[in-house]
């Protein structure tokens, strides 16, 4: 039965792969992007400049980039899965040295006029590579700590270049993802417990290591109110936004915080706190029941597939948008220090956005093509 579904999936003709897309996700992503663009109007006091109609374009080129991806077999994904590692690797090594700067770190390329930061495709090409390797050797070669010698050095390979940039957060959500995938593929507890027994015995060498901004960030998020007017700035006005936003917001275009510009960053990495002043703990608590019917949909997806290759890819896909949201709203919330993570497919950026789009479509592609057999090669 199962070499029959192989065979019907992978002569799938292209309008029936069309047609048995997830178009429940799709929607769901769509959704989660018009909420984006009505809050990027918002934060430009009711306009579609600059940032809205930007957003719109990307929304429509990735969309249609991420239903190109949708429809590529997942056996020449495979074969070709060391090969988008290499490419970022490689835009990871040209940031070092004609890389633009910008927020006090130097993350940006130009390539045509097209402003690219290559450490947030990493994430997604970092899941591609992890899940063809452990899908090779198998769960059972997983438990075995000398297999698991390579994956560790291709995660730290572009860790390494990332917190050179320098960026703290990325190069954090680089490791938790691998991490977590290293998990799902088998590799025994008792690795996991010692990797953070040993990094916690290690904070205070880290902590001498760490830039003069990131330390203040640390403290900072210990206690704001020391330098209200300063460092602890952000925050405070983040938490004011998110309480002054009630029950039901102060309604569309009505947020003070964010019209009056007490609001920084309203555009990127604080758009959930202008969209949960102006719709209130209702609409916040609606947005990410949206999001968390997206991770549902990855783990039943993940579920369905009959390969460790897309089980794995899926699911990687899945918890990195889930680090997306969870550090985002932790942040703005004060739950942790700011890192500058944006909010998937809502917060104004375009790389980010591009990467979690091809992450989809490679979700949507496990799920057109579940049934195809991929060798352990």
């Amino acid at each position: 039965m199962l070499q029959r579904a192989t065979h019907i999936s992978s002569d799938m003709p292209i309008w029936q792969k069309f047609i048995n897309l997830n178009w429940g996700l799709v929607l769901l992503i769509l959704m989660i992007a018009g909420i984006g663009v009505m809050a990027l109007y918002s934060a430009a006091n009711g306009s579609f400049e600059p940032w809205a109609i930007r957003q719109i374009k990307r929304i429509v080129i990735c969309t249609l980039g991420m239903l190109i991806i949708a429809m590529i077999d997942l056996r020449f994904l495979h074969r070709l899965a060391y090969i988008p590692f290499l490419a970022c690797v490689i835009l990871l090594l040209c940031v070092e040295f004609i890389g633009q700067v910008g927020m006090g770190a130097q993350r940006w390329i130009d390539i045509g006029g097209i402003q690219l930061q290559p450490s947030e495709l990493t994430k997604i090409a970092l899941i591609v590579v992890l899940a063809r390797y452990f899908h090779a050797i198998g769960e059972e070669n997983a438990k075995n700590i000398l297999m698991l010698i390579f994956p560790t050095i291709l995660t730290l390979i572009p860790v390494g270049l990332v917190l050179m940039q320098p960026d703290l957060g990325t190069a954090l959500m680089l490791l938790l993802n691998a991490g977590a995938i290293f998990f799902i593929s088998g590799a025994p507890i008792w690795l996991f417990l010692g990797i953070i027994i040993c990094g916690m015995g290690a904070l205070p060498v880290i902590w001498q290591f760490l830039h003069d901004y990131q330390k203040q960030r640390v403290l900072t998020f210990l206690n704001p109110e020391t330098d209200p007017l300063g460092s602890g700035y952000h925050i405070l006005q983040s938490k004011i936004a998110l309480g002054s936003g009630g029950l039901e917001g102060k309604g569309f275009l009505q947020g003070t915080q964010s019209h009056l510009n007490f609001l920084p960053e309203k555009q990127t990495d604080f758009i959930f706190t202008l969209w949960a002043e102006e719709w209130g703990l209702v609409g916040g608590l609606f947005l990410l029941f949206l999001m968390g019917l997206v991770m549902a949909y990855g783990h039943w997806i993940a579920y369905k597939s009959h390969s460790k290759f897309a089980q794995i890819l899926v699911l990687g896909v899945t918890i990195n948008f889930s680090l997306y949201v969870l550090i985002n709203i932790a942040m703005v919330m004060g739950v942790i220090p700011v890192v500058g993570a944006p909010l998937p497919l809502v917060s104004y950026g375009g790389t980010s956005m591009l990467a979690v789009m091809a992450g989809f479509g490679l979700v949507l592609s496990a799920s057109v093509h579940r049934d195809s057999k991929i060798p352990r090669i």
